[in-house]
Formats: C-alpha cells, structure tokens, sequence
C-alpha cells in the first residue's frame, strides 16, 4: 500500500502523520511551530519527515500551508501567522528531505480530506467551512479541488457581507467571518451582555461579572444552560452561516456543505437553525434541491489527510 507523509503547517503546532491510500494514518506526530523562522519551519519539517519516514518507504510529502499558495503548488506568497512573505517552501523542503513535495492551502488540504475520506465521500461537489477563530474554506467542485487562477481560491471568509461593517484582519471592512466564527461569537456575546446583562446573567458569572472576560468556552456553556443572551449569539451565527451558505449555492450549487472548525463541536447550538435559515433564503427556493449541510468527521486529522493524499495525486 502507497504510503505518504502529510504535514500540517498551524501558527503554534505542526501536525504530520504517514498516511496510506485509503487515508488511514499508519503513524503521527506533534511538533511546535517556530513561527518566526522560516528556515526553522523547514528544518522541523525535515526532521517530522525524517522521524516518520524510518523503515517505510514514503512516495511523497504534502505540506498544509496556513497561507496564501501559488499556483504551482510550491510558494507560499504569505501568510498572516508564520513569517512567510514569497517563501519558496516546496524547494526548502524538498532539498532537505530528498522527496517529492507538493505546498497546498491548510483549508483545501481539509477540504479534500472530508470529500475524499470524510463527510463529503462519494459527493462531487462540496464545499467545506472551517469556523474557528475566522472562516477557512475548501471547494471541491466535479471530484477536482478548486484553486483559482493564482492558487488562492475559496479565501471564503472574505466575501463582504456588510458594506463598510466591522473591521477585518484582511484589511477590509464586513468580511464573512466577523459575522460567523469564533470571534463573532464572543464578539456577539460581549455585547449583548454589556446592552442587556439582566439577559446575560449566566454568561456573566462564568466570565467573572464582566463582559469583555467573556470567552468561547463561557458561551457555550451558558447557552446550554439557557442562558438568553448566549443562545442569542449562536442564533446570530446560524443566521450569518446560512446567509453566506446560500450566497455560496448561488454561485456554486454544490450538493453539499461541511462545517468543521472549532465552532463546530457546538454544533448542537446553531447547526439545525442554519440548516433551517440557509433553506429560507436560498435563491429560487422551491424549485431547486437544497444542499445538504453536514458536520465534518476527520477532526483535527484532516488536514494532515489532505496534504498527504494531495501529494500522492500530484
């Protein structure tokens, strides 16, 4: 059975595992990232391979790349934390690791994963959501990852959603993700709690009394307790998820949607009304099939299985 390594590159940790062609990982690993030091990215990345590939022979390496990938696959042309500004990655690593070695987007790694192996197999067309801290995206459209012309398609949390709404680290104004990730969601608790704390009452005691201690983990645990204002900022997720889910379907119809990321293990809190909103405002609803909208099912793993089965493919 074809083995190959996946590596995926994060701002603090560095996961890589061997992988084989049903997608299976033989054998992982963990390593920190040293963020600020490019050449010690591909060194760590040398070793992890190195490390992995004793005793196996290993056809190719895939690197998941927290950035923006050219697209030949091999630079990464920045990336908002690592110190990669026109960084030659695929180079660097091929020449210290002696493979093949192919550079893909973090979020296409992902979603290449959960439509081969994951939630989307045996789907053609799928888009992948990652909420966490912003919105990743991954588009799988007829069995092919989409990449763009310049390698840096499906930078979905950037869509703008609201004209000159709230500032984004992308250096515009009203992007997707200010409305429907992790920081929305605290961004949303902490001021229904400072408008309306007699509604926030649960929300405030686990934060310690004060709005701005409020975190993602106190809103969970206060929705689930029922706490008012908790459940409103889940609401307002599910509602700017569905928007954005609906204008996606207009442009690109897939036949389904994944939704991972650290937001998605509350799931339980928002995932059924955005299935419910995103079939409300779909365009041309009535007279079209509604997309499915599923949980991802590879975890914290997949982006390790998509670099790797990315690399084998090359």
């Amino acid at each position: 059975m074809a083995l190959t390594i996946g590596v995926d590159i994060g701002g603090t940790k560095m996961a890589a595992g061997v992988v084989n062609d049903d997608g299976e990982i033989v054998e992982h690993t963990l390593r920190p990232t040293p963020a600020h030091d490019s050449d010690a990215v591909a060194e760590t990345v040398a070793e992890v391979v190195a490390e992995l590939s004793r005793g196996r022979d290993i056809e190719a390496v895939g690197l998941g790349a927290a950035g923006f990938v050219d697209e030949t696959r091999s630079v990464v042309r920045f990336s908002p934390n690592l110190a990669w500004r026109e960084e030659p990655l695929r180079k660097k690593v091929a020449d210290l690791v002696g493979l093949p070695v192919v550079v893909e987007n973090d979020a296409n790694a992902m979603a290449w994963a959960e439509a081969r192996f994951g939630a989307g197999r045996g789907r053609s067309h799928v888009v992948c959501l990652t909420l966490g801290t912003g919105i990743g995206g991954g588009i799988v459209l007829g069995g092919d990852l989409y990449r763009g012309r310049w390698g840096m398609g499906a930078e979905l949390g950037h869509m703008q959603v609201v004209p000159d709404g709230r500032p984004c680290g992308c250096g515009n104004r009203g992007c997707w993700e200010r409305y429907a990730s992790g920081n929305a969601l605290v961004l949303d608790a902490r001021e229904i709690a400072a408008a309306e704390p007699e509604r926030a009452k649960v929300l405030l005691d686990l934060a310690g009394g004060t709005p701005e201690s409020i975190e993602g983990e106190e809103v969970t645990e206060a929705a689930r307790a029922g706490d008012p204002a908790a459940r409103e900022a889940f609401g307002n997720i599910a509602r700017w998820l569905a928007q954005g889910m609906a204008d996606l379907a207009a442009v690109l119809d897939p036949g389904c949607f994944i939704i991972g990321g650290g937001v998605s293990r509350a799931a339980d809190l928002f995932l059924d009304r955005a299935r419910e909103e995103f079939a409300r405002v779909l365009t041309g609803r009535g007279h079209r099939p509604v997309a499915e909208v599923r949980l991802a099912e590879l975890g914290a793993t997949a982006g390790v299985v998509g670099a790797a089965d990315l690399a084998r493919l090359r």
